[in-house]
């Protein structure tokens, strides 16, 4: 029988470098499917389709299929027919298990699914911290512009660790060329583009039904700094007596240490993304003049916090401080990410 816990907080990440460092945060997803993949269970998770550059949840067998579903991606996925998938590959399948990770309204929409079905104790649930899901039609025009521009994107990345956790780069590849786009971050970190449940999300919250919340530990150099590793962090909430159990399966390959809520508080944990106050004029925007227009009066950090950037490299003769307010991943939001973790 499951049964809802008062919330576990844990810090961890992959003892495994290369596993960490190629992972979003502290490589929480890589954990907990490795331990599926290796008793040949099975992972639905988020895969991006460079085909028609759509985010769609896929049922995963093995390491190879699991690499394409890791990294973060800051756009709506499409669940599609996955919930029948996984009813089906159950019940074809009466001695295995299934992981499903997703979004706070996904994997709870999956739960339902799973009580009504009669499969929910074959099922472990993890959702992943959100800052929201902007419009799925922004992020195509957005990529198709790049594609017009420069040719076919082969690779997409909103987390690389080049310059650390903190201060990640997103980019895409074209012709074996990385293209930046933290213009589109920026636009999806001010606010506006994202769907209006999404402001009004009721998974915002540290109690959950899900087995496990998974994400970034933000500001883990702050309230554990003994623990903290610039190579990425993660947090998970454990909110099942089954999540407790998944997580002492996984502990074997983790550097791992309780925390509490206190410790790990960011936004989105507490409450939904708040509104823009220039949500209705950036929409006017868009559809009068386009996706190149709002990149460019939406997606450029202002003259006044290059200014206080350069100030702060100047004052303290290096960049270390400036991380905090660079706007390429803001601390304490989440997104789309299949590994935020």
């Amino acid at each position: 029988m499951i049964s809802l816990l008062d919330t576990i907080v844990y810090a961890g990440r992959l003892q495994n470098r290369t596993e960490l460092i190629s992972s979003s945060s502290g490589g929480a997803f890589t954990a907990l499917s490795d331990y599926f993949l290796k008793h040949d269970n099975a992972v639905i998770a988020v895969v991006y389709n460079y085909e028609n550059h759509t985010a769609e949840f896929q049922m995963i067998f093995n390491k190879k299929q699991r690499e394409k579903a890791k990294g973060s991606k800051y756009m709506q996925s499409k669940p599609g027919d996955i919930y029948q998938k996984a009813y089906r590959w159950l019940i074809e399948n009466p001695k295995k298990e299934l992981l499903f990770v997703g979004m706070g309204c996904q994997s709870d929409g999956f739960r339902k699914f799973s009580e009504i079905k009669g499969i929910r104790d074959r099922v472990y649930i993890v959702d992943i911290i959100c800052h929201g899901s902007p419009s799925p039609k922004l992020w195509r025009e957005y990529i198709e512009s790049i594609q017009k521009k420069h040719g076919k994107v082969t690779y997409l990345t909103f987390k690389d660790k080049r310059n650390g956790w903190n201060s990640p780069t997103a980019y895409v590849k074209v012709n074996g060329t990385e293209k930046p786009i933290k213009d589109y971050v920026k636009v999806f970190y001010n606010r506006c583009a994202l769907r209006p449940s999404c402001y009004e999300c009721p998974y915002a919250t540290i109690e959950r039904k899900t087995d496990m919340t998974i994400g970034d530990f933000w500001h883990i150099e702050e309230t554990i700094p003994d623990f903290y590793d610039p190579d990425g962090n993660s947090l998970f909430l454990i909110h099942t007596n089954r999540g407790e159990r998944l997580f002492e399966k996984i502990q074997g390959d983790l550097d791992f240490r309780l925390s509490n809520t206190a410790q790990c508080w960011q936004t989105n944990l507490e409450t939904p993304t708040q509104k823009s106050e220039q949500r209705e004029e950036f929409w006017n925007d868009y559809q009068k003049k386009g996706i190149r227009y709002i990149m460019k009066k939406y997606g450029i950090v202002p003259l006044r916090t290059k200014v206080k950037n350069k100030l702060l490299i100047f004052m303290g003769g290096g960049t270390q401080k400036v991380t905090s307010i660079m706007l390429i991943t803001p601390k304490g939001g989440q997104h789309n990410e299949l590994e935020a973790a």
